[in-house]
């Protein structure tokens, strides 16, 4: 049996010297190593989607990947790939580690610098148990993508473009569709989502940062069970509470929302703070909603650019919702698209703020009406970003609600969707492995 490798490690010395000894491995395929988090993710995203044969059946993380921590990284990897057996490479090969590596959901711990022996006797023990799971589990092509969903961000460029109001539709949109679906504060210090959908609830985000084994039922204790069919979990009452959900809090958090609902919509606000910007790097889709103003735009292009220095997000990894647009306005969505380096959705929003007043001003955005153009395009954006449930299992329930979601759900997801997509020759030989033959 042919084992595919896929190293992950930052160092350049170290990608090389772990290359050098795969290739001595016999029967090994390794890929070219990938240099951090965020390119381990896309590769495996990008074989995925493509077909789950692709996927290598043996990841191994280097101790100083970055910038998202190795066992964070594999607990993420864990989740999302279930049978992708993963690695972790370290100077501290003590138990302490090892039972850490374990909880996160590694297969094995080798130690550095690395021997050829302890090497090939780990890859081979997490090659045979990914194989073995993937043979009880079968070949069916949804069976290891993760359990749960797809996770969306949407981000403001500045304060009062539209960003918790567009979070909210989006939301409402897939629910409709018929897709379980949780919608995230994650606007710390001054989110309104509470206020948009008429909701007061004493639990949290900030009740769930200090636990590190976030189960089920701790969740479902923190979460509100809206009547919309969303299920919610809010910013604290008290701004200054913010301060707990740390990066390392929202991982978890959006880790346990990810494996409970098949789409998770987080409002990431206008700041910058490490919590949302775990949640924009962790996400499938990234959203970035700016108003076709010369301070806006410039505004998106800061925060974009800040998002780059940081590696938390690629600028063409990123989709860019216009809001407020008229044909009138001088910026257009092309000129948007070109200053911001991101890509521009198809749909833009109107500036139809007299449809909006009265469902704002009461605190009840849900009850929008469906003849509402805001609405029409918000809803249109959630079917081409690939927010809703495929119209096979969509129509019927959509169509019985009487929601726009019955026309949305039959259109097809637009290149946005595919964002995360690239260069594929960069991750090794094996990316193209069975569309040759």
């Amino acid at each position: 049996m042919t084992t595919r490798i896929l190293p992950a490690a930052g160092d350049p010395d170290a990608a090389r010297a772990i290359s050098t000894l795969l290739s001595q491995l016999p029967a090994a395929e390794p890929g070219a190593p990938v240099p951090d988090s965020t390119s381990l993710l896309d590769t495996l995203g990008r074989l995925a989607a493509e077909s789950i044969d692709e996927l290598p059946e043996v990841v191994l993380v280097h101790e100083r990947i970055g910038p998202v921590p190795a066992l964070d990284l594999i607990r993420e990897v864990a989740l999302r790939f279930p049978a992708v057996g993963v690695v972790l490479m370290s100077s501290d090969a003590g138990p302490a580690l090892f039972s850490a590596a374990m909880d996160s959901g590694a297969r094995g711990l080798i130690g550095l610098p690395l021997a050829y022996e302890e090497l090939a006797a780990r890859v081979q023990a997490a090659a045979q148990w990914s194989v073995g799971v993937r043979r009880h589990l079968g070949r069916g092509a949804d069976v290891f993508t993760g359990p749960g969903g797809k996770v969306v961000t949407v981000t403001g460029a500045k304060g009062g473009v539209g960003t918790t109001f567009t979070a909210v539709q989006f939301a409402l949109a897939a629910a409709a569709s018929g897709r379980r679906t949780a919608l995230v504060d994650m606007d710390l210090q001054a989110g309104d989502v509470g206020s948009y959908l008429d909701v007061q609830f004493r639990r949290s985000i900030a009740d769930l940062a200090g636990i590190h084994d976030i189960s089920p039922r701790v969740l479902q204790d923190a979460v509100y069970d809206d009547r919309t069919g969303l299920a919610l979990l809010l910013a604290p009452a008290d701004g200054e509470r913010g301060e707990e959900v740390d990066e390392r809090a929202a991982r978890h958090i959006v880790g346990a929302l990810r494996s409970r609902y098949e789409l998770v919509v987080i409002d990431c606000g206008t700041q910058v703070t490490g919590a949302n910007a775990a949640a924009v790097e962790m996400a499938d889709v990234a959203v970035l909603v700016t108003t076709p103003d010369v301070v806006s735009v410039r505004a998106a292009k800061r925060l974009v650019r800040m998002w780059e220095r940081l590696q938390v997000r690629k600028a063409e990894d990123t989709a860019m919702v216009v809001n407020r647009w008229s044909k009138h306005t001088e910026i257009q969505p092309a000129l948007i698209e070109k200053i911001t380096k991101t890509r521009a959705t198809r749909t833009p929003v109107p500036a139809a703020f007299k449809e909006l007043q009265a469902v704002v001003d009461a605190g009840r955005v849900q009850d929008l009406d469906n003849r509402s153009s805001v609405k029409q395009a918000l809803w249109t954006l959630a079917g081409e970003l690939g927010l809703l449930t495929p119209p096979s299992t969509a129509e019927p329930a959509a169509a019985a609600s009487g929601t726009p979601g019955a026309a949305l759900a039959v259109r097809a997801p637009g290149p946005v969707a595919r964002l995360r997509g690239g260069d594929r020759g960069a991750a090794g030989p094996w990316l193209r492995r069975g569309r040759e033959g």
